[in-house]
């Protein structure tokens, strides 16, 4: 199984020396990807900008875009953003897409809550066919530049739920799926849920990428990881502080614990994302990584 990390995007304090640094130091470790993910009314940067300066700032390293909200945005726009990070990365884009939980983006941007699912199913049609060439309306150019990868990149689902997954399996190439705690049970679930679907449309098996949250490598992790998992579900309500509070991932035993579940279960790639920027949250990662061999 591979092992991707994210960049700390959702933490406070993110800036430029920690897009530099983390994508540096990635690079020459034991990774199979980086990527980061879309929030519009939080304090995160933008993912596409940072997507792309990690692109431009890595060589070997996958660049997942885990996730964009497609239902949110205009879908041609999607489609030249993601073709020239394509280009820019030399054909290392893999695109994560799903519909999110969060109305106050949708509304941040303009963009209606409604028929989301529907939306991301046409969304993902109109992409497709966009990177093909074919124009957005009929006297219209085509929406360049050409993707490096034939057809465009690969596009993974963030579906949760089984009519979500039903869904996804009529288009996606696989699911990237996320248990914030690393709960190896849920993390086992949502693998033979994709593969049900999957199997169900009469496809192939799906690529299994998965992700947890996690802290090592800093002070007082514990505290440290539940209070940014607060932060960050927040937007749901004060029902998800016990969930926060119960985080267990700070430890090199537990963080082990979630890419051994993730393994047995079949996973093809999980994704560790921080919750912290310090570049000894990055060395301790590395280092336990290369302990698993």
């Amino acid at each position: 199984m591979d092992i991707g990390i994210a960049l700390p995007t959702m933490c406070r304090g993110y800036d430029r020396a920690a897009t530099v640094d983390w994508c540096r130091l990635a690079e020459q470790g034991p990774f199979s990807s980086i990527s980061c993910g879309e929030r519009m009314t939080f304090h995160n940067p933008d993912m596409w900008i940072t997507m792309a300066a990690a692109a431009a700032l890595t060589e070997r390293l996958r660049i997942f875009i885990n996730l964009s909200v497609l239902p949110a945005h205009p879908t041609a726009l999607v489609a030249k953003q993601v073709a020239t990070m394509d280009v820019l990365s030399g054909g290392r884009v893999t695109l994560g897409v799903g519909v999110g939980g969060r109305e106050h983006d949708y509304r941040s941007l303009e963009s209606s809550f409604d028929r989301r699912h529907v939306r991301l199913d046409e969304g993902v049609a109109d992409l497709r066919s966009l990177w093909a060439g074919e124009p957005p309306f009929p006297e219209a150019d085509a929406v360049g530049p050409a993707c490096v990868q034939p057809g465009g990149p690969p596009i993974l689902a963030g579906a949760l739920g089984p009519k979500a997954m039903a869904r996804a399996a009529k288009w996606a190439d696989g699911v990237a799926s996320f248990s914030v705690a690393g709960d190896p049970a849920e993390i086992a679930a949502a693998a033979q849920a994709a593969r049900q679907a999957w199997s169900a449309a009469d496809r192939e098996p799906p690529r299994l990428v998965g992700g947890c949250f996690y802290l090592l490598g800093e002070p007082e992790p514990g505290p440290r990881l539940r209070e940014f998992t607060a932060e960050y579900l927040a937007v749901f309500g004060s029902a998800t502080r016990p969930f926060a509070e119960a985080m267990p991932t700070f430890t090199t035993d537990a963080v082990n614990r979630a890419l051994d579940g993730a393994e047995d279960a079949g996973l093809d790639e999980f994704i560790l994302v921080p919750a912290g920027t310090s570049l000894t949250v990055l060395e301790s990662t590395i280092e336990l990584v290369n302990a698993r061999g």
